[in-house]
């Protein structure tokens, strides 16, 4: 779209300053003149100017705890040039508008993952901010008789010192809203004049949060709405055989029974599995009904798979040759001349989500309508996933967002929402759908498991001349749509990470490994398996080579240059950028120190989309093989960081998030069932697993920011075996550590 349809101006019902997306009649061709606040005053706005001088700046990205809410209307406001003091901010719902072409935005796109929100809003919400701020600056300068260069704004006033005079942008408002947006692009704040960017800022609604006020998917409450729940499949792929309700029917607040038919193998998942839905007056009653079922399973394709079939099937296909999707230089002449082969395996296994909301969703679908109010980190896949079940148009399902209590991938698939709307559209009346923790545990979109195999050939001085990467796994891409074969690898390798381009024969190969476990993105989804795969290996090098780990990765790193790097998170990769945050994390946990007993350092670092981490732990094994993880010190750079306090936050949260994964967790399947139900053997880590002390530093760099809800996570794992190795000489190759420590020291 063009930018002067894309911004428009115009007045709120109070009459204040309204600068935000056209009505609906500017998308699709028609006239919308210079009201904003045409189409009934449903549209879309990113700034409002009160009468009273305060500031209402909408955010359109969903909340899952990365922190848009705030970050997001910084951007704004520091360009429109407000006391953040003055801004409130509110939630924007699902825009999408209908065009000969198709679908488009109406907010520009809406969505939580890969770590693009601020990335991608960098440029758009500052412009948003800064027009505004131009265009009540034309009004003041009409007003005094001045050339708009003459005056100049600060905390939400347009300032003329020539004259002494000053306007609250609240007095210049309704005129600035008759105003035409300016067709030319208005000049940026030099960073040296940012009073909001860059300053540490509380999140916007935390008062709302810890006194309980901010409302989550699953507090949502409609008149008159059903609770249901479902019992699904517990078999891969299974389906319903038949069914007895009729002690569900005698259960008080039952009021229908259903079955719920799943995708076929090897369908394209729209919901997860097959079942039979409970609807009832009251969430415990649909529970209630749903522990008195009898249902008869057909157990499916997958009966006879295991977590043991699975590895068995890793390690035969590895033993063949696989799908080449990197081939550098020569490798196997590299490997025949080199002085030192090192090799080893790695296993990564399923995990489950667990967000602390388990997935809800409430949809009413009417005859010509459907509303929608759901956790969800896609909310155009909320929209695509009602209309797929229901044949609405999208343009009349309306999808509202809450906040999100945990994502971490899960919801950028929506197929509770789906099975919400095929709940509505059976009983005709508006339904909140509710999973349990076991639903969740045992039914995600799980992170792919699988057996990585790594080499590398070191000539006379240690220097690395060949390395290969070779992967069988289940791959994420698994039964989606419009994924070519030879393509599927994509999402588990990603063929530009290190260390392609430093290392001049290398080869990369990957294997499909059939099962029947749905798969999804995972926080820091491929990365997060690839980071301990490599960086452990690193270190094995190092150890097998008689060279120091840390200078190792140094000498590798390189000098300050960018790399190409096609894949999310590009277009360069600056290894050297990796250096600088390994340096510092090592100068802070002292990593030249001797260290008496079983006591040991590891070090580790990732490029994760676009942005930079490093870890480095310090930790004590005891005689019989207990973990004490005395330190830990994590650092980032992720270019500018908008809002510092929400940058440690994101990196306190993803060290603590891979901790409590590398120590612990690992979905397992026995004859075609996920074995796992719930904490009790899902174990997340508790307080005692946690470090004595953790600390987190923002290292900058350039003048752009990148995302940071999953750059803290893939290099503490690696960071965490390397240190146990360092400390009792034992190599973890299989995550999760779990006792494994215990079994080697016993």
């Amino acid at each position: 779209m063009l930018r002067r349809t894309f911004l428009v101006g115009g007045l709120t019902a109070s009459g204040g300053f309204l600068l935000g997306i056209p009505a609906v009649k500017a998308l699709t061709g028609e006239d919308a003149g210079n009201g904003a606040g045409e189409a009934g005053g449903k549209i879309g706005f990113f700034v409002e100017i009160n009468p009273d001088n305060t500031v209402t700046i909408g955010v359109a990205q969903p909340e899952i705890g990365q922190g848009v809410r705030t970050s997001m209307p910084m951007l704004v406001a520091e360009e429109l040039d407000v006391d953040w003091a003055s801004v409130s901010v509110r939630q924007m719902p699902l825009g999408i508008v209908k065009t000969a072409d198709g679908f488009t935005w109406k907010y520009g796109g809406q969505g939580a993952g890969g770590s693009t929100a601020v990335t991608g809003n960098w440029e758009f919400l500052r412009e948003v901010g800064a027009t505004a701020r131009q265009m009540l600056i034309s009004v003041a300068a009409a007003r005094w008789g001045v050339e708009p260069g003459a005056c100049r704004t600060e905390s939400g006033e347009v300032i003329c010192d020539a004259l002494g005079k000053r306007f609250r942008y609240s007095d210049l408002a309704t005129q600035a809203a008759k105003l035409p947006v300016p067709e030319q692009k208005p000049s940026f704040k030099e960073p040296s004049d940012y009073r909001i960017i860059g300053k540490p800022t509380g999140v916007v609604d935390i008062r709302d949060i810890v006194t309980g006020k901010t409302r989550f998917g699953i507090d949502t409450e409609v008149s008159g709405m059903r609770y249901a729940v479902i019992q699904r499949s517990p078999y891969l792929d299974g389906t319903v055989k038949s069914f007895n309700d009729s002690k569900t029917r005698k259960v008080p607040g039952v009021v229908d029974v259903f079955k719920i038919d799943g995708p076929g193998p090897d369908e394209p998942y729209l919901i997860l599995a097959s079942g039979v839905a409970v609807v009832a007056t009251s969430t415990w009653a649909a529970m209630q009904g749903r522990k008195a079922l009898e249902i008869e399973w057909d157990k499916g394709p997958h009966q006879q798979e295991s977590t043991e079939s699975f590895w068995r099937q890793a390690e035969k296909l590895l033993a063949d040759t696989g799908q080449v999707v990197r081939n550098d230089g020569d490798l196997d002449a590299a490997l025949k001349q080199a002085s030192k082969v090192v090799t080893a395996r790695y296993e990564v296994p399923f995990v489950n989500h667990a967000p602390m909301e388990p997935q809800n969703c409430f949809v009413h679908v009417e005859k010509d309508k459907a509303r929608v109010i759901a956790p969800t980190q896609s909310p155009s896949g909320a929209s695509r996933a009602v209309a797929a079940v229901t044949g609405l148009p999208r343009e009349h399902i309306e999808v509202e967002m809450t906040r999100v209590g945990g994502g971490f991938g899960r919801r950028l698939t929506n197929d509770y929402v789906a099975e919400a709307a095929m709940i509505s559209q059976r009983i005709g009346a508006a339904v909140k759908l509710q999973w349990s923790r076991e639903d969740d545990v045992k039914h995600d979109f799980y992170r792919p498991s699988g057996l990585h195999e790594m080499k590398a050939g070191l000539d006379a001085s240690g220097k690395v001349t060949g390395w290969t990467q070779r992967l069988a796994s289940a791959g994420k891409y698994y039964r989606r749509p419009n994924v070519a074969p030879e393509e599927q690898y994509a999402a588990e390798l990603y063929i530009d990470d290190f260390p392609a381009q430093i290392v001049e024969n290398l080869r990369i190969e990957w294997f499909e490994v059939q099962s029947g476990m749905p798969r999804g993105s995972w926080r820091a989804p491929a990365h997060t398996a690839n980071a301990f795969v490599v960086q452990s290996f690193i270190d094995e090098i190092a150890h097998a080579s008689g060279q120091d780990p840390l200078q190792l990765r140094l000498e590798l790193y390189g000098e300050n240059r960018d790399l190409e790097y096609g894949q999310h998170g590009g277009p360069v990769f600056n290894p050297w950028r990796l250096s600088r945050l390994l340096k510092h994390v090592a100068e802070r946990i002292d990593y030249k120190a001797r260290r008496p007993g079983r006591k040991g350092v590891g070090v580790a670092s990732h490029f994760t989309f676009g942005g930079y981490a490093a870890h480095a732990v310090e930790l004590e094994v005891d005689d019989e093989g207990s973990l004490n993880i005395n330190r830990i010190v994590a650092a980032v750079d992720c270019g500018i960081a908008v809002n510092p306090l929400g940058v440690e936050a994101q990196l306190e949260g993803g060290t603590i998030d891979g901790l409590s994964t590398a120590l612990n967790l690992e979905i397992t399947v026995e004859e075609g069932q996920v074995v796992q139900s719930n904490f009790h053997n899902y174990r997340v880590a508790r307080m005692a697993q946690m470090p004595a002390v953790l600390e987190t530093h923002i290292l900058p760099f350039g003048d752009k920011p990148t995302g940071m809800g999953e750059m803290g996570l893939p290099s503490l794992a690696p960071a965490l075996t390397n240190a146990i190795y360092n400390a009792c000489g034992v190599r973890i190759r299989k995550l999760p550590v779990r006792d494994q420590l215990k079994q080697a020291l016993a």
